[in-house]
Order: structure tokens, then sequence, then C-alpha cells
């Protein structure tokens, strides 16, 4: 059994950009930066940035030109995707990509919202924000959250 899946929280870097092939499909590209913050052997406080390259296809591609700006915060769930090209120096040039299977935008007001791709995912919220749900017939529906208890640690199973 293989497994090829990118999860990660943070920053968009810069607008989508959004194109379409010749074929008419959209797809939208953008980059999301994470922090990583630590204290190294002499105390002294580290940050290191990762920036990701993120490429929507289709309706995530409308959505994600359409909602995410610069500066905003988003959940990116996908698989790791390598491709290649000669540059016009005949130089080899690889670029890793996540392909955009999910999306969660985490800094819009109103709450946390949601935008599956090729499946349908509810995201669990405990303080009953909308989720947005587009598989259903590409139209956006709100849904409220069901869960209203408390997670103690004594039911965590692992």
């Amino acid at each position: 059994m293989n497994l090829n899946k990118a999860m990660i929280i943070g920053n968009v870097v810069r607008d989508p950009e959004m194109r379409s092939t010749p074929s008419g499909q959209n797809v939208s590209s953008f980059s999301v930066a994470t922090n990583r913050v630590w204290n190294d052997t002499n105390g002294q406080k580290q940050e290191k940035v990762e920036f990701h390259n993120v490429v929507a296809w289709r309706r995530l591609a409308e959505i994600s030109n359409q909602y995410l700006k610069k500066g905003s915060k988003v959940y990116v769930e996908g698989r790791l995707q390598t491709r290649s090209w000669d540059d016009p120096n005949g130089v080899k040039r690889y670029r890793t990509e996540i392909i955009l299977e999910n999306m969660i935008m985490l800094d819009r007001s109103g709450g946390v919202s949601s935008a599956a791709g090729s499946f349908n995912t509810e995201q669990p919220s405990m303080d009953k924000t909308p989720v947005v749900d587009v598989e259903q017939s590409g139209v956006s529906k709100n849904k409220a959250s069901d869960s209203d208890e408390e997670i103690s640690i004594e039911d965590i199973p692992f």
C-alpha cells in the first residue's frame, strides 16, 4: 500500500493566479508559507520558513482564486507531485507541488469554511461555525456541525 498525502497550515504568500488549459479546465496556483520556531542548543530562538507550491484544478481553482488573498491563513491537503522541464539554457529544472484535494479557509469572517475537491469532507467544529460544501452540484451550502461534546484526554485512543 502507498500513501502520498501532504497537509499544511500556513499563510498564502501571493494571490492565486488562475488560467485555463486549452481544453477549458481552470487551474490556479499559489504558494503557502509555513513557519517553524525552536530554541537552539544555546537557547537562541531560531525560525525557518518553508514555501510550498500549490496547484488547484476545476472548482477548487475557482474557489481559491475567488477567496484566497496574500496573507490568508489556509489548511491545504493534497498529494505531492514533482514535474521537470528544461529551461531556455538547457538546464533540467524540477518543481514539487501540492495538487490540492481539500482546503479550509481559516481566517474568513464568520468562521471556518471548507472546500472539497474530488471527495466530500465535513470538518468537525466545536463552535458550530458554518461548513461550506461545494461537492453538492457545485453549489455552496451551509451546514452546522453536530458536535457539542467536549473531548477529554481519556477518550483519545492513543
